[in-house]
């Protein structure tokens, strides 16, 4: 380098003389500048090449410190994603711990409560016990009872049935005596039936009927076969075709048929409740008997009477019939027309009203007198509040 600089100092100092009587030193000092820009420009090439690796070897470090920063930066993100499942499973483990001794606080309350609990426990066991025993016992007594109750019923209705005979012939011949109904002790045919009767110069057969035993499952099949049994009265002479077998009344609920077609004679189930007006039915038979015996006349006034009883019988049915359907008429609107608390009110007041007709009994009979005297009662009431009755039907007509 000394002698490139020295090269370049005579080049910018050279003088023309120093040119035409030097140039042999000065060309000799060029080479020796040249030789040494030649280093030099290696020098520099070698220090341009270990410049380019350095530079290379900065950029990769460059490029590992970035990566390495990269890395760091994720490893801080990571160590705070820990740091903060580390913080809630702190918090987890916190709460699992307070969950813990609260499980351990209840876990003592249990176990301190857990003899009283054992105690009550025993206690009402004992109770549950003595309880079942008197329900077992009480069972037993309804039971026995049931039993007691079901053997009286049984007994009490053997009992009936034993008396069923003795029963059915009183009661048939307290309705002969009331009626005027010869009642035979003794039939003049063949065969013993229990009861028989003579209306209109027939025999009229009323066999008394019950159960052997307090099954009552065969009875129906034993009804049926008296039916076939009886054949051997309904053949004789002047014995009616229709005979009456009578039964219980307990036992009535057994029978599903009560009447039987045996083709030359009839037989009917009944019983001791229906016997007065069968009879009674039957005894209408001797007033057909003496039809022919009344006059002209006579039979006018009866077809008249019975005429008037039957219009007059249809056309109180039609005007009920009339009556009834405009009263269910006014109900329906009542319930589709009145407010609900009005219509709560009058079922309030409907609830609250009670109607008591007169009622029948059997021994006291229906006088005429009293029907009249009772109807003049009321057209006076009627008078005075000046409300108008028909005297007849042909009136009722006309104000219809």
């Amino acid at each position: 380098m000394e002698k490139l600089s020295l090269f370049f100092s005579k080049i910018r100092e050279i003088t023309f003389w120093q040119r035409l009587f030097s140039w042999h030193s000065l060309r000799n000092l060029s080479y020796d500048a040249f030789e040494e820009f030649k280093s030099l420009q290696k020098e520099m090439i070698q220090e341009k090449q270990d410049y380019d690796l350095l530079e290379r070897k900065l950029i990769q470090a460059e490029t590992k410190n970035q990566g390495l920063q990269d890395a760091i930066i994720r490893h801080e993100k990571v160590v705070g994603k820990k740091e903060f499942d580390i913080h809630s499973l702190n918090q987890k483990v916190e709460d699992l711990n307070r969950k813990n001794s609260d499980l351990k606080n209840y876990k003592a309350k249990c176990e301190s409560t857990e003899e009283q609990r054992a105690e009550n426990y025993n206690n009402k066991i004992s109770q549950l016990n003595q309880l079942k025993e008197t329900l077992e016992k009480e069972i037993k007594r309804l039971s026995d009872e049931r039993v007691e109750e079901q053997r009286e019923t049984f007994e009490k209705m053997k009992s009936q049935w034993s008396e069923h005979e003795i029963t059915v012939e009183q009661t048939l011949k307290m309705i002969c005596q009331n009626h005027l109904i010869k009642y035979l002790d003794e039939v003049p045919f063949r065969g013993n039936p229990d009861n028989a009767i003579e209306i209109c110069d027939e025999y009229i057969i009323f066999d008394a009927k019950c159960p052997a035993n307090d099954d009552l499952t065969n009875f129906p099949k034993y009804i049926k076969a008296q039916t076939e049994a009886v054949k051997k009265y309904a053949n004789q002479d002047r014995v009616k075709k229709d005979i009456f077998l009578v039964i219980p009344s307990n036992t009535i609920h057994t029978i599903k048929q009560f009447a039987y077609n045996m083709g030359d004679y009839h037989v009917y189930i009944i019983t001791k409740d229906s016997l007065e007006p069968i009879i009674l039915a039957l005894k209408k038979i001797e007033d057909y008997e003496f039809v022919n015996q009344f006059s002209p006349e006579e039979r006018d006034n009866i077809c008249r009477v019975i005429g008037r009883f039957a219009h007059s019988t249809k056309r109180k049915i039609q005007i009920d019939q009339f009556f009834a359907t405009e009263f269910l008429d006014l109900l329906v609107k009542c319930k589709n027309d009145l407010p609900e608390d009005i219509l709560k009110q009058v079922i309030e007041f409907e609830n609250a009203e009670k109607l008591n007709p007169p009622m029948e009994r059997k021994s006291k009979q229906i006088l005429t007198s009293d029907l009249l005297e009772k109807h003049e009662f009321i057209n006076a009431e009627a008078g005075i509040r000046k409300v108008v009755i028909p005297l007849n039907f042909e009136e009722v007509k006309n104000l219809e």
